[in-house]
């Protein structure tokens, strides 16, 4: 994986001395976790596809063309489990535990043109959502995500797409410069309700923006008013690192409250059992059995069903 468009165009930014730090940590980015060896030789049996083309605008991020469809298809279960997508490699249909095309047709109408736009993607997965904004023709799209596996999914994606305008770094947002002001675009979602100082979070994500640059926040939400909240004693939906569940006008508030402008509530919606699912590609536990078996309007620990809401504000000029 080779990183050098994207640092070139962090280095015309102004961002030398943060390349410095990504040049000096690379080569230890992934190697250090107990799966890497077996992780990295399924992506090494990745077979050629021939007459390769992507497609971006359809619910299965899409590699076309063809290759050894047996070889493939082992290949990629050896990256199991897969939870964000959908995929469809070749003649593989990559059914991942999240529907992640549901959120992203929820939020896409909402937002503004990626157009030409520089778009960070915060705790980004195996990266299905930045694949999703190529469509657009963005001329930047940089995804952050801790996870080793999640990085080498997006490689194997890579791999066959080759696209330069794409790059997925291993890091998490406290790895991100102070206020570096440059992205015209900022996604945040699923990460919220992670941060034990939410409000830092939000200042972090307002800090990365340029001025009068977007900010999308999808996060978990109670049904509420402004003001109303739950802290979860322990765990949440079998979650022990989950914080704090506002209701969306609260959180419309906390926006509001960090200096964001033109706050809005796009959606809510509750989350469904057909939109995050134990499927082949992710067989350990999914929602179904964090909710409680006789009323799904609650989890195991009776506190309220995941619901979700979608917020965009702008960072004043």
């Amino acid at each position: 994986m080779s990183y050098v468009g994207l640092y070139q165009e962090l280095t015309a930014a102004g961002f030398a001395q943060w390349v410095d730090v990504l040049r000096q940590q690379e080569s230890d980015w992934l190697v250090h976790h107990g799966d890497f060896p077996r992780w990295n030789q399924a992506l090494s049996n990745l077979p050629v596809i021939e007459n390769t083309a992507g497609h971006f605008d359809r619910t299965a991020v899409t590699v076309e063309g063809n290759s050894d469809q047996k070889q493939l298809n082992r290949a990629l279960k050896g990256l199991s489990p897969w939870r964000k997508g959908p995929y469809q490699i070749s003649d593989t249909y990559i059914d991942t535990e999240w529907r992640s095309d549901f959120k992203w047709d929820r939020l896409q109408p909402h937002l503004k043109p990626l157009t030409n736009k520089r778009v960070l993607d915060i705790g980004c997965g195996n990266g299905y959502h930045c694949w999703r904004m190529i469509a657009e023709n963005p001329k930047l799209v940089l995804g952050i995500e801790p996870s080793v596996l999640f990085n080498l999914q997006f490689r194997a994606i890579q791999q066959y797409l080759n696209r330069p305008e794409i790059h997925l770094l291993p890091l998490g947002i406290e790895a991100m410069p102070d206020d570096m002001n440059w992205f015209d675009t900022v996604f945040s979602m699923g990460v919220l309700y992670h941060r034990k100082s939410p409000i830092d979070h939000l200042y972090q994500l307002k800090s990365l923006l340029r001025p009068g640059g977007e900010l999308c926040l999808e996060t978990l939400v109670i049904e509420g008013q402004q003001g109303d909240m739950l802290l979860p004693k322990d765990r949440y939906a079998r979650m022990r690192n989950v914080w704090f569940i506002p209701s969306a006008d609260e959180l419309k508030n906390w926006l509001e409250r960090c200096g964001f402008i033109d706050v809005r509530i796009v959606d809510t919606s509750v989350t469904t059992v057909d939109e995050q699912r134990s499927t082949e590609w992710m067989q350990f536990e999914s929602l179904v059995d964090c909710l409680d078996p006789v009323d799904h309007r609650q989890t195991v620990e009776g506190l309220p069903a995941p619901r979700r809401s979608i917020l965009l504000a702008e960072k004043p000029n």
